[in-house]
């Protein structure tokens, strides 16, 4: 099993270059149940950076099962009030969040999807003034996953639990570099080089992105000032931090019009408790006017279906093959992961942070700028080794940006 002193590098990359927790800042921890050993170091070392309150939102995938089994439509169909004011009032102190993500990818396959979409859509209706404060960077905020065991048999199928679990802590403990003899210092170099790729992205100003791979032919455009980020964040009150722990991504927002053609995914996709794997969405002028899916269609079909912008693309991702993620051989079934493997777009809502001025703008002059909106933010992964994209400039001409799957350009 990971050692104790491994789990502590680990909780401490999380507090210190993930949320980067500030002395007399508020920490709201949102955790699985079966993590709790990991997750109280996690507390004690925020308190020994002077964090002055801490809040753990506890999760349990057996739970979670049960209510999506017996809870009656009306209460599928809500969101606690109590929870809303929950989030907000950390939110508006100013509060860091940490979550940890390791759900069973399977959790809720034997559920009726529809279920799953309403609640999933009724907590997105509720919480939305707090997603404004992590979407717009408002505060700081991180994820990060740890083993869990059914989780962890789900990627290693032919092992018992606890080898499952042993084998997926040595493979997270790398993906996140914590296995470094300074793991804060390796992530320092790490977002150097994921800041590289942003800025000459951001230099070229491409107008247009072509994705050709088998089963792919895609062509999307970016909006007017866009902005590429990757690796680091700042937050509002200037605090630099890490969304995500792994993170290969340099990513940006398409046109919420301006795409179209076909794609297909190339990973599993987890979303509400069950799988989608082999899909592919045509796009008409922006929006998926044609789907089809080998695992998961009627899951997919609520994903689409949850508004407007659940249709339209907020994100595009581009992440080389030979990512640590993508070089692990292995398939995570948690998007965290499996998303940092692969280059990846996202349907749903975009993040204002990638359109200059975004963060500051109303919802109706993102609208007018091409900004999707939608209660969803949900990644499925597009890349592989067999992956081409073309860039193609203001004046028309196009150039190599990735070539069998990795980077044209020379990214130190």
């Amino acid at each position: 099993m990971v050692s104790k002193q491994t789990q502590e590098k680990y909780a401490e990359l999380a507090l210190k270059k993930g949320v980067n927790l500030q002395k007399n800042q508020a920490l709201m921890i949102n955790a699985p149940i079966e993590g709790a050993d990991f997750t109280r170091i996690v507390v004690r070392k925020a308190y020994e950076l002077g964090a002055k309150d801490v809040h753990i939102n506890w999760g349990d995938d057996e739970l979670t099962k049960l209510f999506y089994e017996n809870a009656p439509d009306e209460v599928i169909n809500d969101f606690p009030d109590w929870k809303v004011r929950l989030h907000d009032t950390y939110a508006e102190d100013g509060a860091a969040v940490l979550s940890i993500r390791s759900t069973n990818p399977d959790l809720l396959k034997d559920i009726d999807p529809s279920r799953v979409a309403k609640a999933s859509k009724a907590r997105a209706q509720k919480m939305k003034n707090f997603r404004q404060y992590t979407m717009n960077d408002r505060i700081t905020w991180s994820i990060i996953s740890i083993p869990t065991g059914d989780w962890a048999q789900k990627i290693f199928p032919d092992k018992s639990k606890e080898e499952a679990i042993e084998s997926l802590w040595d493979a997270i403990v790398k993906i996140v570099r914590v296995d470094k003899d300074d793991p804060i210092a390796a992530w320092k170099e790490h977002n150097a080089t994921l800041k590289t790729a942003r800025e000459l992205l951001n230099k070229k100003n491409y107008k247009k992105l072509i994705f050709k791979a088998p089963g792919t032919n895609l062509e999307m455009e970016l909006p007017e000032g866009h902005i590429w980020k990757g690796g680091s964040a700042v937050s509002e009150k200037g605090i630099t931090f890490n969304p995500n722990m792994p993170t290969e991504e340099v990513f940006s927002m398409p046109h919420k019009y301006g795409v179209n053609g076909t794609v297909s995914s190339t990973k599993p996709l987890n979303y509400g408790g069950s799988l989608i794997d082999n899909f592919t969405l045509t796009f008409k002028d922006g929006k998926v006017v044609d789907f089809k899916a080998e695992q998961g269609e009627d899951t997919l079909k609520h994903l689409l279906d949850t508004d407007e912008g659940a249709r339209r693309l907020g994100e595009v991702a581009l992440v080389p093959h030979e990512s640590p993620v993508s070089q692990s051989g292995l398939i995570f079934y948690n998007t965290l992961f499996d998303e940092n493997a692969s280059c990846h777009i996202a349907l749903g809502k975009a993040y204002p942070t990638n359109l200059a001025g975004g963060a500051e703008m109303s919802e109706d002059d993102l609208d007018k700028h091409g900004v999707n909106d939608s209660l969803n933010h949900v990644d499925f992964m597009i890349g592989s080794e067999q992956l081409d994209i073309d860039g193609v400039k203001e004046d028309g001409t196009s150039e190599a940006v990735f070539r069998n799957g990795t980077w044209a350009f020379d990214i130190k």
